[in-house]
């Protein structure tokens, strides 16, 4: 305002805030619905553009990371999600209580240094109280929550290994498929791929018949999937002591029978093997398969938005749809 006695003077309004264009009513109307729409889709129906969409989301994730309280945090999990081509990466560490899972942080890249970053967000007294921690096999991520975290039980979930144990054995089948062409013999390997790789109870009715048929045969590919379904065993023990003792079974077997890619494995879960067991710790109550799922949310969003211009929009955009934020109350409401 221009007040002839008192100059120039800025005015706080209830109802706007700084010198956004639009009032705090009406950007948290565009963001609510920025969270189930993509942003194009909300700026051509309710008539205004996309930055002014995104200025929405932004003042309203600002607002929800300043009022948020984090601690304290007894379980989390750490995982990577490809944002652009390039191997472009983010890691997302979320929250995985019962009741509670929400997004924590968002760290461009996929390096120590980012991660680092993360536990110095928390501070020390929070990273004291953590109990639990879920995370994939790269070994940087294991030595950093060693030194950072080295209380909380660290678990090598057992998504993460199936997943390993799964590309193996799919390359076993392409290599001895490869071998039976070469060689001029029959292609009994063709079409099998998910026959093996799928678990039992999702097999379709034709799937469970191919399946029979290849078991006759004294394949390579064959031996690798018996082994994989015989691994599947690990997690129905109660006792950690008992699933260790079948874990060094099941590695000393896989190293005996000359299959390169199962022997990979096998060497992988020895030198992980107490990681591995502290799945049995936690009572498989905790698990990255929820790190997954979120990632799968994280990818939805991406998709929804069709793509972003920057990592910073990327990180508003995950920040607003899964970190579950405060959101201010407002003098008035937008209908």
């Amino acid at each position: 305002m221009d007040c002839p006695t008192c100059g120039v003077v800025a005015e706080l309004l209830p109802w706007a805030e700084g010198k956004h264009h639009l009032t705090t009513a009406y950007m948290q109307f565009l963001a609510t619905w920025a969270r189930k729409l993509s942003w194009l889709t909300v700026s051509q129906s309710f008539h205004t553009s996309w930055d002014q969409v995104y200025r929405s989301v932004e003042w309203i994730v600002h607002w929800g990371l300043a009022h948020r309280v984090l601690g304290p945090i007894k379980a989390f999990g750490v995982d990577e999600i490809a944002h652009s081509r390039g191997h472009k990466y983010l890691t997302l560490v979320c929250q995985i209580e019962a009741g509670l899972v929400r997004l924590l942080w968002v760290g461009r890249e996929r390096t120590v240094k980012t991660f680092e970053g993360f536990f110095t967000m928390l501070g020390q007294q929070t990273c004291a109280g953590i109990e639990f921690v879920c995370s994939d096999m790269w070994r940087p991520s294991i030595r950093v929550i060693r030194e950072r975290c080295s209380q909380a039980v660290h678990i090598l979930d057992r998504f993460n290994i199936v997943a390993k144990m799964n590309d193996a054995l799919d390359e076993v089948r392409a290599e001895e498929a490869r071998a039976l062409t070469r060689h001029g013999q029959e292609p009994v390997l063709k079409k099998s791929r998910w026959c093996l790789l799928k678990r039992s109870e999702n097999l379709t009715t034709p799937q469970k018949e191919r399946l029979k048929e290849l078991l006759r045969y004294n394949l390579k590919s064959v031996r690798a999937y018996l082994l994989k379904e015989d691994f599947q065993q690990l997690w129905t023990y109660q006792s950690a002591i008992w699933a260790g003792k079948f874990l060094d079974t099941w590695c000393t077997t896989a190293l005996r029978s000359r299959i390169e890619s199962m022997k990979k494995i096998a060497r992988m879960c020895r030198r992980h093997r107490e990681l591995i067991l502290n799945w049995f710790k936690a009572k498989g109550q905790i698990s990255n398969g929820i790190v997954e799922g979120l990632n799968s949310k994280a990818k939805l969003t991406i998709r929804k938005s069709y793509g972003f211009r920057s990592p910073e929009i990327l990180e508003m955009a995950l920040y607003h749809a899964l970190g579950k934020l405060p959101e201010p109350t407002l003098t008035h409401e937008f209908y």
